[in-house]
C-alpha cells in the first residue's frame, strides 16, 4: 500500500504534541495550542490568545463503577485546570484569538453563564471588550460573578436563553461586534481538542463510550469532530460512540429524536435547574443528530432528581462538577440499566463545569431544599436512601466538645459508601 503523503505522519504526531509538553512556552503550555498542527485557523498559530486552557485531568470513579457493576468510568473533567472553570475555555481561545487577529475591538455572547465567563477572561487577556447577554435570574452567580470581575459590560434581559440569542443578533446588525456563541465555528475548533487529549492520556486507546450533557449541543458534536479526525489521520481505528444527555425540562434534542428520528427540532420552554444546560432551541441541533447518528450513540433525558443524586455521588468520589455535568452518570445508569452499555464497555463521563460554578445548589442540596416533594416523590426507594447517605448539611452547635463527640458517634452509626 502506498503512504498517503498528504497526511502527517501518526507516530511523529504523537511524538510532537507529547514533546511540547515540557515546553515552557505558553503556546505549548497550552491543552489546545500543543495540538496546533491540527487547528489551522490564524495566520500566525505560535502567538495564540491563551490562558493556558486544557490540560484537563482524567479521573476514575471506582464508587460509581462498583455501584453500576461496570469495570471502566472514567471523568474527564474540564472544569479542572481550565481557567474560568469550565470546557468553554477551550473553543474561547480559538475563536477568540480569531477575532483579535482580525482587529475587532468588540466582542459579545448570549449565555447561560459558562460562555460569558470564558468570552470575558479571554477578551480581557486580548485587550478586547465584552458584551454579555444572560437571562435574568436564570444564572448561577459564581458564573455571573466571573463576567464582571473580567469586566464585561453585563446586561441582564427579562426573557430566557433563546430571548438573549434573538437580541444579540438584532444588536449584531448594528454593530461591528464579533459573535463569540457556538455558532462561531472556531468555538468548535479549540473544544475537539479535548477528544485528543482523551485519548492521549488514555495510551491512544479509544473507549466504547463518551457522554455528553446537551445544551446548546455544540460540544458533542465538536468531540467527534476530534474523534474523526484522528480517524482520518491514521490515529485511532475506530471512533466511540457519543451519546448527549438532557435534563427533562430543557430536552428538545431527547424529544425530536423520540417523535420524528431528529428529522426536526422541537424547541421547548427551558426549565432546569441545571443551569449550563437550560437551553429549549439548540443552535448545534443538526451537528449533534449527525453525530449520535454517525457513532451509534443514544439521547437519553434525566429528571432533576436523578441529576442531584448524580452530582452528590460524584462529590462522594472527591471530585465534584456542576450540576449540569452531573447529568452524564444520570444518563449512564439509565443507558446500563437498560442494557445499551455493558459490564465490559469502557466508559468516559465528559464533566463541563467545576463544583463552585453553582455553589448555591450544593448548599441547597446538602440542606434538604432543593428538591421539591414532588420531584422526591419520583424517586425510586434505593435513591432516597442514597440521598440520606449523600447529604450533609452542616451542624450548628455549641463550642462544647462533649456536643461535637455526641455528632461523630451519631455518623458514625450511619453507612458510608465504600
Amino acid at each position: 500500500m502506498i503512504p498517503d503523503t498528504n497526511h502527517p505522519n501518526p507516530g511523529a504526531l504523537r511524538w510532537l504534541w507529547q514533546e511540547r509538553r515540557t515546553s515552557t512556552m505558553p503556546v505549548d503550555q497550552s491543552g489546545v495550542w500543543r495540538f496546533r498542527d491540527l487547528l489551522p485557523i490564524l495566520q500566525s498559530p505560535e502567538n495564540p490568545v491563551t490562558l493556558r486552557e486544557g490540560n484537563t485531568p482524567l479521573y476514575d470513579l471506582p464508587r460509581s463503577s462498583k455501584a453500576l457493576g461496570i469495570d471502566f468510568l472514567l471523568a474527564k473533567h474540564q472544569g479542572i485546570s481550565n481557567p474560568t472553570g469550565s470546557f468553554k475555555d477551550t473553543g474561547m481561545t480559538a475563536a477568540l484569538s480569531v477575532a483579535a487577529e482580525r482587529k475587532f475591538e468588540w466582542v459579545a455572547c448570549a449565555s447561560t453563564g459558562n460562555t460569558s465567563a470564558s468570552m470575558a477572561a479571554y477578551a480581557a487577556r486580548a485587550g478586547l471588550r465584552s458584551i454579555v447577554l444572560i437571562p435574568e435570574g436564570k444564572i448561577a452567580w459564581g458564573k455571573l460573578s466571573q463576567s464582571m470581575d473580567y469586566g464585561a459590560v453585563t446586561l441582564q434581559l427579562r426573557t430566557d436563553f433563546d430571548g438573549c440569542v434573538r437580541i444579540l443578533s438584532d444588536l449584531l446588525k448594528r454593530l461591528p461586534i464579533y459573535l463569540l456563541n457556538s455558532v462561531n465555528p472556531y468555538r468548535a475548533e479549540g473544544q475537539k481538542t479535548a477528544a485528543f487529549e482523551l485519548i492521549e492520556q488514555l495510551e491512544w486507546q479509544v473507549p466504547e463510550h463518551v457522554l455528553v450533557p446537551g445544551g446548546n449541543l455544540a460540544n458533542g458534536a465538536a468531540l467527534g469532530k476530534g474523534f474523526r479526525e484522528m480517524l482520518d489521520l491514521g490515529l485511532v481505528s475506530r471512533v466511540p460512540r457519543i451519546s448527549v444527555i438532557q435534563a427533562e425540562g430543557a430536552n428538545p434534542l431527547f424529544r425530536s429524536l423520540q417523535e420524528n428520528g431528529g428529522e426536526e427540532l422541537i424547541p421547548v420552554e427551558a426549565d432546569t435547574r441545571a443551569s449550563a444546560i437550560r437551553i429549549g432551541n439548540p443552535a448545534s441541533f443538526r451537528k449533534a443528530v449527525s453525530t449520535i447518528h454517525s457513532t451509534g450513540g443514544w439521547c437519553e433525558q434525566v429528571s432533576e432528581q436523578e441529576i442531584a443524586l448524580a452530582k452528590a455521588e460524584i462529590g462522594a468520589e472527591g471530585i465534584g462538577c456542576e450540576p449540569a455535568s452531573a447529568a452524564t452518570l444520570a444518563g449512564l445508569k439509565k443507558l446500563v440499566a437498560s442494557g445499551r452499555i455493558t459490564r465490559e464497555e469502557r466508559v468516559v463521563l465528559i464533566l463541563t463545569g467545576h463544583t463552585l460554578k453553582d455553589p448555591e445548589y450544593t448548599i441547597n442540596y446538602h440542606r434538604g431544599t432543593l428538591l421539591d416533594d414532588a420531584e422526591m416523590a419520583s424517586a425510586i426507594t434505593s435513591d432516597l436512601a442514597l440521598h440520606r447517605v449523600l447529604q450533609r448539611p452542616p451542624v450548628v452547635l455549641d463550642p462544647d466538645v462533649d456536643s461535637v463527640l455526641h455528632i461523630i458517634e451519631s455518623v458514625l452509626r450511619y453507612p458510608v459508601l465504600a
